[in-house]
C-alpha cells in the first residue's frame, strides 16, 4: 500500500520514528515550531518619511493568533514596536502621516477610527470614530486625503441577532467621509452588492465593483460603476467574476482581473474604457495566472502574477505586463503596497517568502540590482535558528497521461539519496489556488518526522495559464487525482518514496 493518504498518515502520526539525524544543538521543524514561528507582512508605506508599516504574526501553545504592528525605516533600521488598543487594527498611515487608520472594535461591530502616532498607548482613545449601525467591512483614503470611502452594510441591525441566524444575501453599501470624520453620506445608495472600489487619481469620483449574490443565482456577473455622490453610471457587465480595481494615469480607463474559465476564479487582467464599453482581456496568453491588481497615486498599476510556484510583481502598462520585480530566493506574496497620496508618496514595500525563512518585508533597492528587492525584515530568524531544515526543490515531471507538472518535494534533515524514504503526497486546498515556493509549515512538520514531501501542482492550479486552470472543471474527481496520485508514482521513479 502506497503512502499517500492523510488519514493513514495522521493515524500513525505520533508513532513515526524520525529517519534524518540533526546536530545536536538543533531539532527538525514541529508543529510548536510552526506555533510561536514569527513571520510578517508588508501593509502601508508612510507619505514623506518612507517608513513601513507591517504586521507580525505569530501563535503560542495555546490561544489565538497574536498581532503587533511594526514600523521599520527603508534601510532595515529604526524598527519600533506599536503600542496600539488591542482592539484596533490599523490600515495605514494617514495624509500627514502623523496618525494611523483602520478598524476599531466597539461593542462587538468593526467601526472606522483614527488613532494619532503621537499620543497612541494600549488605553488610548481614537482622535476619530465613526460609529455605523452594523459597522464597516474596509475602508480606503481618497489620493488628496480629504475623504474616505467606507464599504459598511447598510441593513438596519437585526434586534433577534443573538438568538437566530438569518440566511439571506449579504448587502454591501458605499459610505464616504470627510477625512475628519464628518459629513458622512451614503453613495449611490441603487448599489448594494459591492466588492470593491478604488479612487480616481482626481479623488472625485470612485470605481465600484458589484457582483450577483450568492444565494438566489446560478451563474455570477459582475458589473463596474463609477459612482460620485448620490449619482451611478454603469460602465460594464462582465460575464464571469471579477476582481480587483485600478484607473490608469488619466483616469481613461479602468483595469481588473478577470477571466474566461468556467472556474470562476480571475487569472487575467482587462480593461474598459470609464466612459462605458466593453471589457477586453489584455493577457490573453498569458502563461501564468495574475492573482492581484492595484494602482498607485501615479497611476500606474501592478498585477502579482505567479509563474507556476514562483510569485512576481509586473507593470501593466500600454496593455500589455511587463515583469518589474522578482525575490530570486523565493516568492513575492501579492502586490505591493504604498503610500496612497501622491504628494508623499515614497517607495514601494514587498512581502516576501523562500523555503528556510518566514514571511518578511523587503523594499526596492538600487544594491539590489534592476528589479530585485531586499530584505529589510528578520522575523521568524530567531525561531529558526535552533531548527535544521531540510532541503526543498522544485521538480518536474510528465504524468502518464502526457500532462507536464510542477511540484515541490521537501526533504527530512540528514536526507541521504538512494535511501528509501516514507513518503506523503500534500496536495494543495482551493482547488484553483497553488503552492508558492515559501516556508510551508505543513510540509515542514511532516518532513521532521522523516517524511519526504511532495506538493503537485495538478491540473486546475493556478501559475500555469486559463487551460490548465480550467482542465478542472467537471473532472475534479477525475484529472486532479490523477495528477496528484503521479506525484506518488514520481516520487517513487526518484528513488525517495518506499513503495
Amino acid at each position: 500500500m502506497r503512502a499517500k493518504w492523510f488519514t493513514y498518515f495522521l493515524a500513525g502520526f505520533s508513532v513515526v520514528a524520525r529517519a534524518q539525524t540533526t546536530p545536536a544543538d538543533k531539532h527538525a521543524f514541529t508543529a510548536m515550531d510552526w506555533a510561536g514561528l514569527h513571520s510578517a507582512r508588508a501593509v502601508d508605506v508612510a507619505p514623506k518619511t518612507g517608513s513601513v508599516l507591517y504586521q507580525v504574526t505569530f501563535g503560542g501553545k495555546q490561544g489565538p493568533t497574536n498581532l503587533e504592528w511594526w514600523t521599520v525605516a527603508r534601510d532595515g533600521s529604526g524598527r519600533r514596536k506599536l503600542d496600539l488598543p488591542k482592539d484596533f487594527k490599523p490600515a495605514g498611515f494617514t495624509r500627514e502621516g502623523d496618525a494611523l487608520y483602520g478598524s476599531y472594535e466597539v461593542g462587538k461591530l468593526t467601526q472606522f477610527a483614527v488613532f494619532s502616532l503621537q499620543a497612541v498607548t494600549s488605553g488610548a482613545t481614537p482622535a476619530t470614530v465613526v460609529m455605523l449601525p452594523r459597522g464597516i467591512r474596509s475602508v480606503i483614503p481618497s489620493p488628496d486625503g480629504s475623504q474616505y470611502a467606507i464599504l459598511f452594510d447598510p441593513r438596519p441591525p437585526d434586534p433577534l441577532a443573538d438568538v437566530r441566524t438569518v440566511i439571506e444575501p449579504e448587502q454591501t453599501g458605499l459610505y464616504v467621509i470627510h477625512a475628519g470624520g464628518t459629513a458622512g453620506q451614503r453613495w449611490c445608495p441603487n448599489l448594494s452588492q459591492i466588492s470593491e472600489v478604488a479612487w480616481s487619481n482626481g479623488s472625485r469620483s470612485l470605481a465600484v465593483l458589484s457582483s450577483t449574490p450568492k444565494i438566489g443565482y446560478h451563474s455570477i456577473r459582475s458589473f463596474l460603476d463609477v459612482c460620485s455622490g448620490q449619482t451611478s453610471r454603469r460602465v460594464a457587465e462582465i460575464d464571469n467574476q471579477a476582481a480587483n480595481l485600478a484607473w490608469d494615469r488619466k483616469d481613461e480607463n479602468l483595469v481588473f482581473l478577470s477571466t474566461v474559465t468556467h472556474v470562476l476564479t480571475p487569472d487575467h487582467v482587462w480593461s474598459v474604457p470609464a466612459s462605458g464599453g466593453a471589457p477586453k482581456d489584455r493577457t490573453p496568453a498569458l502563461q501564468g495566472s495574475a492573482i492581484g491588481l492595484t494602482g498607485d497615486p501615479q497611476g500606474r498599476i501592478w498585477v502579482a502574477v505567479n509563474h507556476g510556484v514562483r510569485g512576481e510583481v509586473d507593470e501593466f502598462a500600454h496593455g500589455a505586463l511587463n515583469p518589474a520585480y522578482t525575490w530570486p530566493a523565493g516568492t513575492i506574496e501579492g502586490p505591493p503596497v504604498f503610500s496612497r497620496f501622491p504628494a508623499g508618496s515614497s517607495g514601494f514595500a514587498f512581502t516576501v517568502g523562500d523555503p528556510n525563512h518566514a514571511s518578511n518585508v523587503a523594499v526596492a533597492s538600487a544594491g539590489a540590482g534592476a528589479g530585485k528587492v531586499a530584505k529589510i525584515t528578520a522575523e521568524g530568524d530567531k525561531e529558526l535558528a535552533s531548527i535544521e531544515l531540510g532541503n526543498v526543490q522544485v521538480v518536474h515531471w510528465t504524468s502518464k497521461e502526457g500532462t507536464p507538472l510542477e511540484g515541490i518535494a521537501t526533504f527530512p534533515t540528514g536526507y541521504i539519496a538512494g535511501r528509501k524514504y516514507p513518503f506523503l503526497v500534500l496536495p494543495h486546498g482551493g482547488p484553483e489556488a497553488n503552492d508558492n515556493l515559501a516556508l510551508d509549515p505543513m510540509a515542514r512538520i511532516v518532513a521532521g518526522l522523516g517524511y519526504v514531501v511532495l506538493q503537485p501542482e495538478y491540473r486546475g492550479s493556478t501559475g500555469y495559464g486559463s487551460d490548465f486552470m480550467e482542465a478542472i472543471y467537471q473532472h475534479f474527481g477525475g484529472r486532479a487525482y490523477r495528477d496528484v496520485d503521479s506525484a506518488t508514482d514520481y516520487a517513487i521513479s526518484q528513488g525517495w518514496a518506499d513503495p
